[in-house]
């Protein structure tokens, strides 16, 4: 069964997209990675049981293995310091992770390594990506080199607005040398993800990462990864086997639950109709292949 909506009384908390933010007090939050599946800027009425797990299992798994710093203190729940009832814990379990609070930059940290998803359709439009000027004759799934940075702003409702570097750098104020900082440590990671996922069998074409300011145990702070990184809800991962330029190519995300709603006569101005059970069970497959392709291990909650 997904689980829509977490529940811990006494705890302010806070609700994104999919996770549900709660302050332990201090300097701790906890993150609950619910079911919850959103398309076309609508948040749908039926879940992907687990989807939240594999989200919380692949951000530890890169968090643990990427060489730079983030806000991940622990998934055991135990270390929450909460007397939770069993039937809590068990909703909680494997889909929680207690972290550092951190002041986070508002811009979303977008790498591209391949022409895909909107940077294609302004690269046909206009032969640009965010603005920036591409070689001509690129096709659609073409590998970029070098990746491109293209930061956005973020929307709480509504599609992220991308926008030139520059402002990114205006944003962040008389630190300029923060926005290059970012962008550098940016790069480097998804530099770094693609080349081991490629080594898994996948293709890592793009990713969003969010960076903040992390405090560490003695007052200082320093910047680092925060909320999710390299899952298939904030990167688009494909097989590196049938990896053709020149076409869209198969994904490990919710691609599925898109292309059904498109076949709905759905407007995308009124509340989505609910998934049908195939589509849930194909879309939990998905994620639940590009956890055990790229960490090596059966899923927990098979």
């Amino acid at each position: 069964m997904a689980l829509l909506e977490s529940s811990l009384n006494g705890l302010p908390r806070r609700q994104g997209k999919v996770r549900d933010v709660y302050d332990l007090g201090g300097d701790r939050l906890l993150i609950v990675a619910t079911d919850r599946i959103s398309a076309f800027d609508w948040i749908l009425p039926t879940g992907i049981p687990d989807k939240g797990r594999v989200l919380t299992a692949l951000s530890a798994f890169w968090f643990g293995r990427l060489k730079f710093n983030h806000h991940l203190i622990s998934t055991n729940l135990d270390d929450s310091g909460l007397a939770l009832d069993t039937a809590t814990r068990n909703d909680l379990e494997g889909r929680s992770m207690i972290v550092k609070k951190a002041e986070v930059f508002p811009f979303e940290c977008v790498v591209r390594g391949y022409l895909a998803g909107s940077g294609w359709k302004e690269y046909q439009a206009k032969g640009t990506v965010c603005g920036e000027r591409l070689p001509v004759g690129l096709v659609e799934s073409s590998r970029l080199e070098p990746p491109l940075f293209t930061p956005a702003t973020k929307a709480e409702s509504g599609h992220d607005e991308n926008v030139p570097f520059s402002r990114m750098q205006e944003a962040l104020g008389a630190a300029r040398g923060l926005a290059e900082e970012i962008r550098t440590i940016s790069l480097d990671a998804y530099t770094d993800a693609r080349t081991y996922a490629e080594s898994s069998g996948l293709i890592l074409a793009d990713t969003k990462f969010e960076l903040g300011w992390i405090p560490d145990a003695v007052g200082r702070r320093s910047l680092g990864f925060v909320d999710e990184v390299l899952t298939p809800d904030s990167s688009r991962y494909w097989p590196l086997e049938a990896y053709t330029p020149g076409r869209p190519q198969a994904s490990f995300d919710k691609q599925y639950v898109r292309d059904w709603l498109e076949t709905k006569s759905w407007d995308k101005s009124s509340p989505p109709p609910p998934l049908p059970p195939d589509i849930v069970a194909r879309t939990r497959d998905k994620y639940i292949d590009a956890y055990e392709i790229l960490t090596g291990k059966t899923f927990p909650w098979k």
